[in-house]
């Protein structure tokens, strides 16, 4: 089965790709993350993806970077929510959705997100942000998926970045 890997990160997917290879799919990457604050963190965290991509022998793809439009769609009115609040409950709805126009357009059976993978992300969470049977929820924290993408990112020398992404998870992680 053609999988469409939504990757919030290179750190996050590079435990995501082999996990999705061993159950006998065949994934592809997809960056789409206007969530992140800043144009240089977005190239910076693409870079890496790419660089995982490469190395995993898969094809990647990126969305363009808006983050005007995301502020606008899922930021206004939610900035004072605390992390793991509805503000990322939008978020991953905002991102899951791009992931499925995407393998729809490109010919893939099914999609599903490294998100899972973090230790920070309620995978019941990420989870409910779709409703499209397509969704292959697969919750990547299973079977010591995080402490593998530690390993992997230190062995591939992948920069790792201390906070999801927006301004607001910024904040947070200070």
């Amino acid at each position: 089965m053609k999988v469409l890997l939504h990757s919030c990160c290179g750190p996050c997917a590079s435990a995501c790709v082999p996990r999705l290879k061993e159950l006998g799919h065949e994934p592809a990457m997809l960056f789409a993350n206007s969530n992140i604050d800043t144009r240089e963190e977005f190239e910076k965290r693409l870079g890496e993806a790419r660089k995982l991509a490469e190395t995993e022998g898969v094809e990647i793809a990126s969305l363009p970077y808006d983050h005007e439009e995301w502020l606008k769609e899922v930021a206004a009115g939610f900035e004072s929510e605390p992390e793991k609040g509805e503000r990322c409950r939008r978020c991953f709805r905002y991102n899951l959705a791009k992931t499925a126009e995407y393998a729809a357009a490109h010919g893939f059976d099914a999609f599903t997100t490294s998100l899972t993978v973090s230790p920070h992300k309620v995978s019941e969470m990420v989870f409910a942000a779709s409703d499209d049977p397509r969704f292959l929820k697969e919750n990547f924290k299973k079977r010591d998926g995080f402490k593998r993408s530690l390993s992997r990112s230190a062995e591939l020398g992948l920069y790792r970045q201390s906070y999801c992404g927006c301004e607001y998870s910024r904040q947070c992680a200070r």
